[in-house]
């Protein structure tokens, strides 16, 4: 091979590990296809690392479409995340999403690059394919759709798309080196050094997450492949993460942890106050549940969060007419808006909410209803990567096309799913990115090879 040959990641010393579990190893070739070596079972037109929901799915779409894919990964298994999340059934999709409205439900430093994307593989579409493999699913809440039996049922049905695309898995399987070749702008090829030997790919496309749930196998290979290879990456942090406060702020409190309620949770100001409605839980060190989750992907370092822990209920009001004809403790008239242990832990950090509603100053009652109305506090830090179910952050979008996820400086290397920066909601919008990044990065691809073999 002629060209400039750069090494990417790693030395044979020192292996990164980028691999995923391996399966029955298939090769095909498709003449349809163009192939540097058509009769060498070590080069492919396709290499994925990262067997996770984007790097299957992708793999699956690009296999269907004529290109001959390599899926490889690390881990013994495939779709770990998947296979925990939702309680083990899988939050795949959210069917109220509107892709031409991205930015109600991603974040990103630029939440319009996803749009493309997502208009063109919705949620109807990856319904119609679970329809199809005869998959029962139901939804939960607010649009959030969960496997009727088992996650184990998708992780199944995303095999079999990649069967049917005669991919090729390799599981585990570590990448210690990669290296690129580039003959003339449009011929480029990337050499892989493997624990299964050397192979050559004409593109490589990058699906390896990002940093969330380390216990499961998350490594950090996505964002040092995109630095090796001179792409900008956002900062990243945890999100969708339970947030934590000191011992002696959360003393009041810790004896509440399981206690869940719905409540309206906010974060910010102005233009960058952000809202959501959803349950809170308590937690030994801090608070959990949705309404935290969402809200800590929007939460910085050092700023209050607000809680109004009765929504449903104008608690001065209800206090006042209470007062009026009750004989009850405080606690007690509290008690029957919101769960009494709460109830109980609230009136207990002053003196003046400890004795009966009927003797209680009314200014005494207002402080009360106010405080539970907007009940401030500043988070100390997060549970971490450990419990955070997605990463902030990851390659910058303007290094992408939005139509292909194809950098825009380095030909033939794509980044899809979480190593992006792109991170949507709680309830499925980041299963819903995984499917659509893929998507998109798979027809590309075969437009690519379309493209330079045009009597195809």
């Amino acid at each position: 091979m002629i060209g400039k040959k750069l090494c990417i990641v790693g030395t044979a010393a020192q292996p990164v590990n980028a691999g995923f579990p391996a399966g029955d190893s298939t090769i095909i070739d498709n003449p349809a296809m163009p192939h540097a070596s058509s009769n060498s079972s070590t080069h492919f037109d396709v290499t994925l690392i990262g067997a996770g929901a984007a790097g299957l799915f992708c793999a699956g779409v690009a296999g269907q479409l004529g290109l001959k894919v390599l899926l490889l990964d690390h881990s013994a298994k495939v779709a770990e995340k998947i296979r925990i999340s939702g309680g083990g059934r899988c939050n795949f999709t959210n069917r109220d999403l509107d892709p031409k409205t991205p930015h109600k439900y991603f974040i990103s430093e630029n939440p319009h690059f996803c749009r493309s994307a997502l208009a063109r593989y919705t949620p109807q579409d990856f319904i119609a394919l679970m329809q199809r493999h005869g998959i029962g699913f139901h939804e939960k809440h607010k649009g959030q759709l969960f496997c009727d039996r088992s996650a184990e049922d998708l992780i199944a049905m995303l095999l079999a798309e990649c069967d049917a695309g005669k991919v090729t898995r390799w599981q585990p399987c570590s990448v210690r080196n990669i290296s690129f070749s580039a003959i003339s702008t449009d011929k480029v090829c990337y050499q892989l050094d493997t624990d299964r030997g050397v192979i050559t790919s004409r593109t490589v496309v990058i699906a390896t997450g990002g940093l969330s749930i380390p216990q499961i196998g998350a490594s950090d290979f996505g964002f040092r492949l995109a630095q090796q290879f001179g792409l900008k990456l956002v900062d990243r942090r945890p999100g969708l993460v339970p947030l934590t406060f000191d011992g002696t702020q959360w003393q009041p409190y810790a004896n509440l942890a399981g206690l869940s309620l719905p409540v309206q949770i906010e974060t910010g100001t102005k233009k960058t106050k952000t809202v959501f409605s959803e349950d809170l839980l308590f937690t030994h060190r801090g608070l959990s549940g949705p309404g935290v989750l969402q809200i800590s992907s929007y939460w910085l370092e050092g700023q209050p969060i607000r809680i109004n822990l009765a929504p449903e209920t104008d608690m001065a009001a209800t206090l006042t007419r209470a007062k009026a004809s009750s004989r009850k403790l405080i606690a007690n008239e509290l008690g029957a808006h919101v769960p009494n242990r709460l109830a109980e832990a609230w009136c207990s950090q002053d003196s003046a909410w400890q004795r009966p509603i009927a003797e209680a100053s009314d200014k005494a009652l207002n402080q009360l209803a106010e405080r539970f109305k907007a009940w401030e506090l500043t988070p100390t830090g997060s549970e971490g990567y450990k419990k955070a179910e997605v990463t902030l952050g990851g390659v910058d979008t303007r290094e992408l096309s939005s139509q292909t996820m194809e950098c825009t400086r380095q030909p033939g290397l794509y980044f899809i799913g979480e190593v992006v920066d792109v991170t949507g909601w709680l309830g499925g919008y980041n299963f819903q990115w995984a499917w659509a990044s893929g998507f998109a990065c798979a027809q590309g691809l075969a437009a690519k090879f379309k493209a330079e073999s045009p009597d195809i």
